[in-house]
C-alpha cells in the first residue's frame, strides 16, 4: 500500500511539471518577423520572403485576396497617395497566440500616420493587422481600420481637380 502511495505521488509529480506549449506570448520568432515586416513597410523596402507562395492578404474584407504577387504592387499604389506615410512606433502591441486546432497567430495593434499628397493634410489612425504563420512563414495578412479619412480626402483632392479643370476651360 505505501509503494502505491508513493507510486501515486511519483505520477502526481512528474506530470504536474510537465511542460506545456505556449499558446500566448508577447516574445516569439513569429513576432520578430512581423516587426520586420512593419519596418520594411515604413522604409519601403518591400520583401515578400516573409510568405508563403499561397499566401493570401485580406485588408478591410474577408472575400477578395490579395495574392503574394501583387502585394508589391498594393503597397506601391496605394504609396502615390501619401507625401509621407507609416507605423509611428507609438505604443505598438505585438502578442502571438496558438488557437485550439493549432494554428499560429500574431496580432499586432499600432498607430498609422500619414500625411496626403493631395492636400497636405494629416492623417492619424489606428490598424489592427493579424498574421497566420505555418512553418516560418505568413500564410494569410488580415488588416482592419477605418479608411473613412482617407477616403474623404482622396475625394475632395479629385473634386478640387476637376474645379481647376472646369476654371481653366
Amino acid at each position: 500500500m505505501k509503494n502505491l502511495f508513493l507510486l501515486a505521488i511519483t505520477v502526481i509529480l512528474f506530470t504536474a511539471c510537465e511542460t506545456k506549449e505556449k499558446r500566448y506570448t508577447q516574445d516569439s520568432p513569429e513576432i520578430e518577423t512581423v516587426k520586420k515586416l512593419i519596418a520594411n513597410y515604413n522604409s519601403k523596402t518591400y520583401d515578400t520572403s516573409f510568405y508563403a507562395d499561397s499566401s493570401k492578404a485580406f485588408f478591410n474584407n474577408s472575400k477578395t485576396p490579395i495574392l503574394v504577387k501583387d502585394i508589391i504592387d498594393y503597397h506601391k499604389a496605394n504609396d502615390a497617395n501619401y507625401s509621407s506615410r507609416g507605423f509611428t512606433g507609438e505604443d505598438p502591441e505585438y502578442e502571438m497566440v496558438v488557437t485550439d486546432k493549432g494554428n499560429t497567430w500574431v496580432n499586432c495593434w499600432l498607430d498609422w500616420k500619414a500625411t496626403m499628397a493631395g492636400n497636405g493634410k494629416a492623417i492619424d489612425m489606428p490598424i489592427h493587422l493579424t498574421y497566420q504563420f505555418v512553418d516560418g512563414k505568413i500564410v494569410r495578412e488580415v488588416g482592419y481600420w477605418d479608411p473613412t479619412e482617407v477616403v474623404l480626402n482622396l475625394q475632395a483632392i479629385e473634386a478640387e481637380k476637376k474645379v481647376v479643370i472646369e476654371e481653366a476651360e
